[in-house]
Parts: structure tokens; C-alpha cells; sequence
């Protein structure tokens, strides 16, 4: 049994890049379907239930490192996304991504009111951290899980929704692609204009020339532990001058809610400045993040996690209703199935899967499905809050 810190810590990190590098050397199809940031919590999970390390031994050290570099990661990951960039997808692939976006938290609301009896009172916050992934990324999660308290024991139901039925979603929406000339006519969709908008994007990304260097890297690792810091004093700050303003606690915004949202504006101004050009963003996020996930999977135990059926069927019925919907709002509003699948993976995937769709229908469109998945990092955490507290009103 580990009892050390930061034995504790090391071991935890070199699990996480063992299995990012398995993926990377064996290229196993089975990673399609258990991304490596899933196989790390589940794997962690485990060797958490049969007490690999002392829980309060290593408790110190889990909380030294989990909020801070959460938020540094925050900051990374939103640094790539530039508002302009964005708006150039156009008013109709906005529409499509935001359609999706606010099918999901639908389907979210409906379904806990239809089945908070079995999953409990208190699973609207581990769905709603669902929301927030499947809004955003793996990311927004956990910065939702920050915001609302949620146990890691909780978080593992999340998780094993985010593996399961995410992986039968993708696989059913790269199935639905041989439609797509159906679809369109069904719809009535023109892709005139998503044609013009991809050969601008796919051009302007070739001319990018990004290549990480030493400076870069240490800047970007400087800056955002700097901005999670300073966030972390000011969302503290804020929170205790919103309770004098009004006199008690305020319901749904807590300090770490006002420090998300802190991280959040920083990070999407310096995002349209030089900053968001350093290259290596992407990469400390990403080192970042399976750091946190780690950290957080090793709090929880699978012995827990008695009710995942009821959770997995759950996940489906989301998935279910928003699908239904986002079908609704293409027929009213004639979106092309590339619009409405690409957004949709773009909200429940991300950066890892809505560029590979978009791949599925042309290369050129690869460049769509990142500026979808990118826009998801922006609206994700917010958005997995706010119908987490909408979901509340059922409990």
C-alpha cells in the first residue's frame, strides 16, 4: 500500500502515460471505444478499491495538486478557442451546434425527471457534470464536478455513461453517414454554403505555422498556474462580496463557480491576443487534464457504483431525446446531416471524435469538426451548471 504523496502522485502520471502511450504504439481499435482518459479512470477506480494507496495518507497531496491545476488546465484548453475564428462557421452551423447543445440539456431534464426515483435526489449533480462533457469535453466535467461538489464515487456513474454510451453513439452516427444523401433530401438541405465556408478555413489553417518551443511551453505552463491562482483569490473574493451585497449565500453560485467563470473570461480574451497563437496548448491541457482525472478517479471506488445499469439506460434515453429533437429542428430548419452530426459529436465528444466524423464525410471538413468541438469547451461548463440547477428543481 502506497502511503507516500508523492509516490502517490508519480504513479498516478506514469499510469496515465502508459496508456496514452499504448494507444499511440499499438494503435488497438479497442481505444475507438474506451478512450484512454476512460480506461485511466476505470483502471484508477480499481486500484482504488483493492487499496493500492492510504486514502488519508495521500489525501494532502491530492488536494494540493486537484483544484489548482484544474483551473490552469481550464485556461490552457479555452486558449484555442478564438471567438472569430468561430463566427466564421456561419449563422446555419452555429445554429446546428447550438441546437444540439441545447437538445442535450433537454434531454438531460427529462430524463432525471423521469428517473431521479431510481438514480436518488442527489444525481442531478453528477449529471449535470455529464452535461458539462457532453457540452464541452472532459474538461468542462470535472470543472462542473469543482462547481458543484460532487464526490468522486459520483462522478464514476458519469463516467461510465461517458464511456458506454458515447462510444454506441459515435459508432451510430458514423453508421448514419452512408444517409446522408437521403437525409439532405429530406430535409431539403442546401451545402452551398458549407462548402464555401470549409475551403476558407481549411486554407487559412494551412498557412498556420505552429511549432512548439521551450520559451512557448514554459510561458504557457507559467501563465496558467499564475491564472488559476489569481482566479482562485478573485472567485473567493467575488463570492464573499456577492454575500455581503445580499446578505447570505446566493443558491446556485458558490467560489468556485465564480472562479470558473474568472478562469473562463481571462483565458478567451488572451485567447484573441498573440497568446492563443503560442503553440503546445492543446498538449499541456491535455497532460493536464489526464492528471486531474487521474486524481479524481483515485478518490472513488467501483464497490460504490451498485446502480450503474439504471445510469447506462439513462444515458441512452438522453441520447434518445436529443437525437429525436435535433431531427425536429433539421427538417424545420433544413440543416444537412454533416451540420447535425458533426454538432452533435462536437457537444457529446469533442475534439477527440467530431474532427473524425467530419473526416468521415471529407478532409476538408476536419476544420469544422475543431471549431465546433472548440466552441463546446466555451459553453460547457456554463452550461452543464445551469441545467444541473434546472435538473435540482425535481429532486
Amino acid at each position: 500500500m502506497i502511503t507516500n504523496g508523492f509516490t502517490y502522485i508519480a504513479v498516478l502520471v506514469f499510469l496515465a502515460g502508459i496508456l496514452v502511450g499504448a494507444e499511440k504504439l499499438t494503435k488497438w481499435k479497442f481505444f475507438k471505444f474506451v478512450p484512454p482518459v476512460v480506461l485511466l479512470y476505470l483502471l484508477t477506480m480499481l486500484l482504488c478499491t483493492v487499496g493500492a494507496w492510504d486514502m488519508e495518507a495521500t489525501k494532502g497531496a491530492y488536494s494540493a495538486l486537484k483544484n489548482n491545476i484544474l483551473y490552469a488546465m481550464l485556461c490552457l484548453m479555452l486558449l484555442r478557442c478564438d471567438i472569430r475564428k468561430v463566427l466564421k462557421l456561419g449563422p446555419r452551423m452555429l445554429g446546428g451546434f447550438f441546437a444540439a447543445s441545447i437538445s442535450i440539456a433537454i434531454g438531460f431534464i427529462a430524463t432525471y425527471a423521469i428517473m431521479n426515483g431510481v438514480l436518488g435526489s442527489d444525481a442531478w449533480k453528477a449529471l449535470g457534470a455529464l452535461c458539462g462533457s457532453w457540452m464541452g469535453g472532459s474538461g468542462n466535467m470535472v470543472a462542473v464536478q469543482e462547481a458543484l461538489h460532487i464526490s468522486e464515487a459520483d462522478m464514476g456513474y458519469a463516467l461510465v455513461i461517458d464511456s458506454i454510451d458515447y462510444s454506441i453513439w459515435v459508432m451510430f452516427l458514423l453508421w448514419a453517414i452512408s444517409f446522408a444523401p437521403q437525409f439532405n433530401k429530406w430535409t431539403k438541405a442546401s451545402t452551398t454554403t458549407l462548402d464555401e465556408v470549409c475551403a476558407r478555413l481549411e486554407k487559412e489553417m494551412q498557412e498556420e505555422d505552429k511549432h512548439m518551443t521551450f520559451p512557448g511551453l514554459l510561458f504557457l505552463v507559467g501563465g496558467a498556474l499564475l491564472v488559476s491562482a489569481l482566479s482562485q483569490n478573485a472567485g473567493n473574493a467575488i463570492f464573499e462580496w456577492t454575500k455581503t451585497l445580499i446578505g447570505g449565500n446566493t443558491p446556485w453560485v458558490d467560489s468556485a463557480t465564480w472562479t470558473v467563470l474568472v478562469v473562463t473570461i481571462i483565458a478567451l480574451v488572451a485567447a484573441v491576443t498573440p497568446i492563443g497563437k503560442i503553440a503546445g496548448a492543446a498538449e499541456l491541457s491535455n497532460v493536464m487534464l489526464y492528471i486531474v482525472i487521474a486524481l479524481l478517479a483515485s478518490r472513488a471506488s467501483l464497490l460504490e457504483m451498485t446502480d450503474a445499469p439504471a445510469w447506462i439506460v439513462s444515458g441512452f434515453m438522453i441520447l434518445a431525446i436529443h437525437g429525436i429533437i435535433l431531427v425536429i429542428i433539421a427538417k424545420l430548419f433544413k440543416l444537412d446531416m454533416f451540420t447535425c452530426g458533426v454538432a452533435s459529436l462536437a457537444n457529446i465528444g469533442g475534439t477527440a471524435s467530431a474532427p473524425v466524423l467530419a473526416a468521415s464525410y471529407s478532409g476538408a471538413l476536419v476544420p469544422v469538426g475543431v471549431l465546433m468541438a472548440l466552441m463546446g469547451y466555451i459553453i460547457g461548463t456554463g452550461g452543464g451548471i445551469l441545467t444541473a440547477n434546472i435538473m435540482r428543481l425535481f429532486a
